[in-house]
């Protein structure tokens, strides 16, 4: 079952609703927030979060060390004493990650945690959930196949990379504008693998990338020279965009929209992105219906419900709507799509 990180997080969703607690191996390659989305949920629901890197442990690390336990008689038995890692009450996920990653050995003493919920003398609280995920062999990760016995007790579900996924989650964080508007003129860069080049495109290193650009650093250490090459160019063009500022405050009747497409995708995203509210948000739409084609309208508001969705404004934004049947249609089309 093939899924957007966005559906990924509706399914995981369902299943903490309905306390479903069916082990669940989610597959995709690396970068494209598996993990984040684990954590998401958990949040969503204020469980806890307990992320375990399965490839970084031995055996032992997680059965736990025997200890003798004498009987003051000169003998006694060995109890198995637990890492303090794992879970004792409450209520959370367990999260299993990098699970193909580790050897065989640790599979197996996994399976005993999947299978069972316990592991050793240790048992895992009933309001637990046990999550893992790992990267496929086409992703040129270095994993091991997982054992048929293993791979039966999970739920399957593969995350692929999805741009409207991603923007929703870069608007709510408030990434850089301007790497939101590249990826939206260049969407086919948010995840390209190049197994050559240690620094490549996918959604984890375009958030970091934002935060470099932020700093006033080349991005091209985390997304690889010729993804970096591509996007300084296109931040260059935003010399060349009207005062978006001025447009958000309602007085950009004298600025004209330039006719590079690129710079359009800059300016139509960066309104979009900057609306701190509403208000702002309809005197934008006002000065593109004076400037651009319908095209240019649909792209912004699409951007826009996605970001308003994403910081819990889109009721604000449904205030405005009785002003102008063209927003009112573009706002409802854009949340069809969204739903569907």
């Amino acid at each position: 079952m093939t899924l957007t990180p966005q559906d990924l997080q509706t399914y995981l969703s369902a299943l903490v609703r309905q306390n479903l607690q069916m082990a669940t191996m989610i597959w995709g390659p690396p970068g494209v927030g598996k993990s984040s989305v684990v954590a998401q949920v958990a949040r969503q629901h204020d469980l806890e979060f307990v992320d375990v890197r399965l490839s970084q442990l031995a055996p032992t690390d997680l059965r736990g060390l025997p200890v003798p336990e004498t009987d003051g008689q000169g003998s006694g038995v060995s109890r198995w004493y637990p890492p303090e890692f794992l879970p004792r009450s409450g209520k959370g996920i367990l999260f299993l990650d990098e699970v193909n990653m580790a050897p065989p050995t640790m599979q197996g003493m996994a399976q005993q945690l999947i299978l069972d919920r316990r592991v050793g003398s240790y048992e895992l609280p009933g309001g637990w959930f046990v999550w893992a995920a790992g990267n496929r062999k086409e992703d040129r990760a270095s994993v091991f196949d997982m054992p048929a016995p293993l791979a039966n007790r999970f739920l399957h579900l593969t995350v692929r990379p999805d741009f409207d996924s991603w923007r929703s989650y870069a608007l709510a964080r408030g990434l850089h504008e301007h790497v939101v508007a590249f990826l939206t003129f260049r969407p086919e860069l948010l995840w390209r693998l190049d197994p050559q080049q240690p620094a490549w495109p996918s959604p984890r290193s375009w958030e970091m990338a934002a935060h470099l650009h932020r700093a006033g650093l080349d991005a091209s250490s985390a997304i690889g020279e010729a993804a970096g090459a591509e996007f300084a160019a296109f931040v260059r063009l935003f010399e060349q965009l009207p005062d978006l500022g001025t447009v958000l405050s309602g007085n950009g009747a004298g600025l004209k929209l330039p006719d590079e497409p690129s710079v359009r995708y800059a300016a139509v995203v960066g309104l979009a992105a900057r609306a701190q509210d509403a208000e702002e948000a309809y005197r934008a739409f006002e000065w593109l219906a004076g400037t651009a084609g319908p095209e240019w309208l649909q792209l912004y508001v699409a951007t826009l419900v996605s970001k308003f969705q994403a910081t819990g404004q889109l009721g604000e934004l449904a205030g405005l709507l009785g002003r102008d049947p063209r927003l009112a249609e573009l706002v409802q089309g854009a949340l069809s799509l969204a739903e569907g």
